[in-house]
Order: C-alpha cells, then sequence, then structure tokens
C-alpha cells in the first residue's frame, strides 16, 4: 500500500509517497508566494496552498499504481488564523505564524488577563505568533471581517477540510493556538470567552494518528484515487517531525533546523516550565512535549548566503569555515523577532564583534553559531526541569550540513544522531496516515520500525569547552540589546 504525507510549509508544500515498509517512494515541492503588506506582518493565500497540494498531489502520483493509495495525512507550519464564512469560503489571507502584529494583544493577555491564568488555562502564555491573540487583533482592526467568521481553523487543517469536508484539527495543532487546555486535551471555554468566540466556531479534534474521514468523491475523481482512501488528522510540523525522526516515548530529544528552529522533547507526563519559556504541547502518539522555538534558523543561513552575500553554493562557503570555536564574531539570529526563551517580536538580528581582519568566512560561521547558541538558550531551561538529554535527533534543511551538526553537537554537548531519512514532516505525515489505516498499531510502533539511525556526530571535549566560553558571552549580547530594540523598532 501507498501513504502520503503533506508538509504545508512556510515556502513551499512537500509532498511524499510511502510505501507500507517506509520506502520513500517519491517526492515533490511545490511553492507559493509569501506577502509582506506591512514591516513585521506575514500572510499567505490557502488558495495558493490548494491549487499547489492539488497540483502536486497528482504529479506525486504519476507512474504509480494509484489504486494502491490507502491514507494521506499532514503536517504543517502551525498556529496560522484561516477563517472561513456561512459558505466555507475564506474571509481573508491567513495569518501566519511568524507575524508580528498582534503585539499590544500579547501584552492584554499575559498582563491584563494575566500569564498565570493563561498557563492554568492552556498551559503555555501568549506569543505574537500563537492564533488567540490573532483573533483578538481582527476583532479590534478588522471588525467586519471577524462578524463574518464561521470556522477559525489552522493551515494544514483547510487542507484536510478541502479533502474532506470535515472541520477538523488535531490536538499537537491545536495547542499551539492558545485556544486549547492542553493537560485535557479539550477547548478552553474560558479562552473562548476572553477571545469573544464560541467552540462551535473551532474544528473537531482528533488525536492526530485518527481518521478524519475520506477524501470527497470530487477529489478521488480528481486524482484518480478510490474514495476509500483515509485522511488522517496529522500534526503540527514539529509534532509531525519527531514522528518521522522517531523522538515518541519519554524524554526523547529531536532539533529541527528549517526556517524555524527547534528543540523537541518528548514526554510521557504533562508538564510546564515555571516561566512558560518552553511550550507545552500535546503530541502526536497520545502524550505531550515541550518545545523551544526560535522564528529563525535556516532562513538565516539563506538570507545571509542569498541576500547579502549573493550566492547559492553553500557547501562552498561553509568549506571556507576552518577555525570552529575560534571565532570572535557573534550573530543573534532574531530576524522575525524570536519567541523562545525571550517572547520578544522587537528583537532583532545583530552582528557583534567584527574588526578590520574579519573574514567572510567568519560571519558564516557566526551566522551558524547564532542560530546553535539560540537553541542551546532552550536547552538550559529543559536541563533546570531536570530533563538529561545526552543525545538528539535532528532534521530539516539545515541538518543536510554535516559542519552544522558538529556546531550543534559541541555547543549542546550532546550526541546527534543523523536518520536514513530526514524527510520531516512529510514522512511524520505518511506515518501517521498508515497508522490511522492500521498499518501499524501504534505510531511508537512505526518509529521502531521505520526510522534508522545511520551515523552520529560525538561532541569533542575540546571543542565542547572552547564552544561553552563562546556561549557565555553569547548570552551577555541580547541582555545587552534589548533596551536598544525597544527603541529603534
Amino acid at each position: 500500500m501507498l501513504y502520503i504525507g503533506i508538509d504545508l510549509g512556510t515556502s513551499s508544500v512537500k509532498l511524499l509517497l510511502m510505501d507500507e515498509n517506509g520506502t520513500v517512494e517519491n517526492i515533490v515541492s511545490r511553492e507559493y508566494p509569501l506577502y509582506f503588506p506591512h514591516p513585521g506582518w506575514s500572510e499567505q493565500e490557502p488558495a495558493d496552498w490548494y491549487r499547489e497540494t492539488v497540483q502536486g498531489l497528482k504529479e506525486l502520483l504519476e507512474g504509480f499504481d494509484k489504486s494502491q493509495v490507502n491514507g494521506i495525512s499532514f503536517g504543517g507550519q502551525m498556529h496560522g488564523l484561516v477563517i472561513l464564512d456561512e459558505n466555507d469560503e475564506v474571509i481573508r489571507p491567513a495569518i501566519l505564524w511568524n507575524d508580528g502584529r498582534t503585539t499590544e494583544e500579547c501584552d492584554y493577555l499575559n498582563d491584563k488577563i494575566g500569564k498565570e491564568k493563561l498557563s492554568e488555562y492552556t498551559a503555555n502564555i501568549s506569543f505574537t505568533g500563537f492564533t488567540a491573540p490573532k483573533i483578538l487583533w481582527l476583532k479590534k482592526n478588522e471588525p467586519e471581517n471577524f462578524a463574518r467568521i464561521q470556522k477559525i481553523m489552522l493551515p494544514k487543517d483547510y487542507l484536510a477540510y478541502r479533502l474532506t469536508g470535515v472541520h477538523c484539527t488535531d490536538v499537537s495543532d491545536a495547542s499551539g493556538m492558545l485556544l486549547l487546555d492542553v493537560k485535557n486535551r479539550r477547548w478552553s471555554r474560558e479562552m473562548c470567552e476572553i477571545c469573544h468566540i464560541t467552540e462551535d466556531m473551532l474544528p473537531r479534534l482528533f488525536e492526530s494518528y485518527e481518521s478524519v474521514g475520506t477524501v470527497s468523491p470530487e477529489i478521488a475523481k480528481e486524482l484518480g484515487i478510490s474514495e476509500n482512501v483515509k485522511v488522517a488528522a496529522g500534526a503540527g510540523d514539529n509534532a509531525a517531525a519527531a514522528v518521522a525522526t522517531g523522538t515518541v516515548g519519554d524524554g526523547n530529544c529531536n532539533i529541527s533546523l528549517g526556517t524555524s528552529g527547534t528543540i523537541f522533547i518528548s514526554s510521557e507526563k504533562f508538564g510546564v516550565d515555571e516561566n512558560n519559556a518552553l511550550h507545552a504541547f500535546c503530541d502526536a502518539n497520545g502524550a505531550y512535549h515541550l518545545m523551544g522555538c526560535m522564528l529563525s534558523a535556516a532562513s538565516c543561513n539563506k538570507w545571509w548566503l542569498e541576500e547579502i552575500i549573493g550566492t547559492k553554493d553553500y557547501d562552498k562557503e561553509q568549506g571556507r569555515i576552518t577555525k570552529l570555536g575560534e571565532n570572535h564574531v557573534y550573530y543573534l539570529p532574531y530576524l522575525m523577532g524570536e519567541r523562545s526563551p525571550y517572547n520578544n517580536p522587537n528583537a532583532r538580528a545583530t552582528f557583534i564583534g567584527m574588526t578590520m581582519d574579519t573574514t567572510r568566512a567568519d560571519m558564516s560561521q557566526a551566522v551558524l553559531e547564532g542560530v546553535a547558541f539560540a537553541l542551546r538558550d532552550s536547552f538550559e531551561i529543559a536541563k533546570k526541569l531536570g530533563i538529561v538529554i545526552e543525545r538528539t535527533k535532528i532534521c530539516g534543511g539545515g541538518a543536510k550540513s554535516p559542519l552544522w551538526k558538529r556546531i550543534i553537537a559541541n555547543v549542546l554537548n550532546i550526541k546527534v544522531d543523523v536518520l536514513k531519512t530526514e524527510e520531516g514532516p512529510s514522512l511524520g505525515g505518511a506515518m501517521l496516515a498508515a497508522v490511522a489505516c492500521g498499518e501499524y498499531e501504534t505510531v511508537e510502533e512505526a518509529a521502531k520500525k521505520l526510522v534508522e539511525i545511520v551515523d552520529t556526530v560525538e561532541p569533542e571535549p575540546e571543542l565542547v569547552q572552547k564552544y561553552e566560553e563562546r556561549y557565555r558571552q553569547f548570552q551577555n549580547i541580547y541582555p545587552t540589546c534589548k533596551e536598544l530594540f525597544d527603541q529603534i523598532i
């Protein structure tokens, strides 16, 4: 049988075809526009997602026996606000996870409603990227659109709706809305009241591995697949990537180096750190996870190389870097503000420490190290909770760089396990579809049978010590610059 995973990313949709043994048979990517109508805003058209997904599905299945397609599921960018009217038509462009317009709304939620209450209701506090503050922004700034809302959805769930006609979401993705009672895996009545919405405006909740229905007759005909193809709820991108890397069960860790960067720690038990610096979310396997999320990770490297230097030869640029742990240039990777652990949309990317003998390689190295140092900021919070992490999996576009993996292993002083397949959320989506169709009994079983480690990057004691000193210096930069960021925004 064949299973399809759809990763609805920020710049493109990636579709993956997997057989029942976990062999990746085909991969297709389709790009779509990203709009910045005002500084700090970030939007996309859901119609673009759907159009490119359908076209991508056709390309993905070309040359394969379509009768063998058994299930479809998703990983997807989290937190985005998609609103539908009484005819299930999209009311306005989706406001994305990296949109920073909701500073006032976040201040209201965190300061007026109070962080303690928010944590009690949802296990989290408000961040500008989350969905609830976007709803409040819409009510204040676009009341005519707010009045038309009949359904509030997340990006990947809009695709599920278009494929099945079912308004659905899963608990891992819903955890990032600030509308879910994470501990009890249900919508928060208190947060609905605070946001002036009703629970029936929200989609039906599923576990990530549960089937929400089957494809509609129209979709089945257009794609040439059976009307019996099941569609599973899927998961937020990081929870789906965790499935693909086998980061399920208690105490496992995964680092994702995509557009954003995350450190993801799975847990059988519900838990929250006292300052809510890490997100406490539901997991894709019926349990929970803690997650530190930085808004710009591999996107920092892409920005530096392609927009500033003007090259796409990543290997050549990284080949210039030879003196790890000895760089005196530092980089704060806050191109879109920052979430974990600072929750500051006003934070900005910053180079510091350049001198007349600073080289191009030093600057490129600082970008890679800055992302690794920022990941360690979240890692340190997990350590304070008593969580012992000795190794991590790694995925995402940045994980294809041997140099970056080496830097991360030494900055965090942990072993970094390299996977045979690093396809992230799209593979996780396909695995969830296989579980929903009964190919595997549980997510854990699928992960155990399908995920293979092919290499491990070990920390090097001498380099670990050098990076320990560099990290201590890095830690001082943001507090020193914070007041300036607030002034220049």
